[in-house]
């Protein structure tokens, strides 16, 4: 989600959901040592619960990363052990860790020991050649040695040599199988699922064989989908109408563009809002035609809601 859940992306859907856990997109723990903190780190308080999703290999800087984070605020801090993209490799973070799980052991223990905050790890189920289950099992098995008791699985292989990060969200198959049976082995550890899940009915199916799913890529291209996730399973109340979102937004929209923040940069992340709807191509043409011109501002958003009209909104 590299480029992808940015604040002003949590903060749209936290509008949404109140009771799901947002993760940042992934920050080299060199950025976060060495880069602009506020442009990298910075959230709103109303943004937790918030992760931040770290990648590196060092756990020296790893430990020193998720002590700033930690001050900063964050709820939680991740460890990224499945990005297969060619730039990650090449600074030897992401899914190549999955090859030296006694190196990530070290990592997160170091991690451990610098914040109170829980540590958590995001991986594969293998790489390349390397056997799915016990690449899995053995990963999983040294890594919770060192102190860590909640693992996300992409229940996916990642091929580093031969497939590009694209082809590696759907060509490799699925094992949710691997995943279920990892939580069986190991039912003190918390194991969240991960890869392919678009819809709350296929999330609510893997509650129960694991702990907790996490919804990527659905998320971001049909956003609404958390709407019904606070009634759904957090005991909450349902969530607003597509419309009310978007007037929601327009504070914080208003904020943003005061200080600076091309209207783009906010707009981009919500246009799925009113994905499968009538309407919804007016919504998004709108947005992308007119939001990147000089003098956007926040009425562009009530402009193109009302492209789409309310009667068809159904209620959650």
């Amino acid at each position: 989600m590299m480029d992808w859940t940015d604040r002003h992306c949590r903060t749209f859907h936290r509008l949404l959901s109140r009771g799901t856990l947002l993760y940042t997109e992934m920050v080299t723990s060199a950025a976060v040592l060495h880069g602009p903190r506020d442009r990298l780190l910075g959230f709103g308080a109303h943004e937790h619960p918030v992760a931040l999703q770290l990648g590196g290999s060092d756990p020296a800087e790893l430990a020193t990363a998720a002590r700033i984070a930690a001050e900063w605020g964050y709820d939680e801090i991740n460890l990224n052990v499945g990005c297969p993209s060619d730039r990650v490799q090449a600074g030897r973070f992401g899914a190549c860790l999955m090859a030296e799980p006694e190196l990530v052991a070290r990592c997160v223990g170091a991690m451990r020991d610098a914040v109170a905050v829980p540590v958590t790890v995001k991986s594969r189920i293998a790489i390349d050649a390397m056997e799915e289950w016990p690449t899995l099992e053995r990963f999983v098995r040294t890594v919770s040695a060192a102190g860590v008791g909640h693992f996300i699985v992409h229940a996916r292989k990642a091929w580093l040599k031969g497939l590009s990060p694209k082809e590696n969200r759907d060509v490799p198959p699925l094992r949710y199988d691997l995943v279920h049976r990892l939580k069986r082995e190991y039912p003190h550890l918390a194991i969240v699922i991960n890869g392919g899940i678009r819809t709350l009915d296929a999330a609510a199916e893997h509650l129960g064989p694991v702990d907790g799913v996490m919804i990527g890529r659905a998320a971001y291209e049909t956003p609404y989908i958390l709407a019904d996730a606070d009634r759904r399973f957090f005991g909450g109340p349902p969530g607003p109408d597509r419309h009310a979102v978007v007037e929601a937004m327009l504070p914080y929209a208003e904020a943003q563009v005061t200080a600076g923040t091309p209207l783009a940069c906010i707009t981009r992340h919500m246009l799925g809002l009113f994905q499968g709807l009538p309407g919804a191509r007016a919504w998004r043409r709108h947005l992308s035609e007119n939001a990147h011109r000089p003098g956007a501002g926040p009425d562009l958003l009530r402009q193109a809601a009302a492209l789409v009209p309310r009667e068809v909104v159904p209620a959650v």
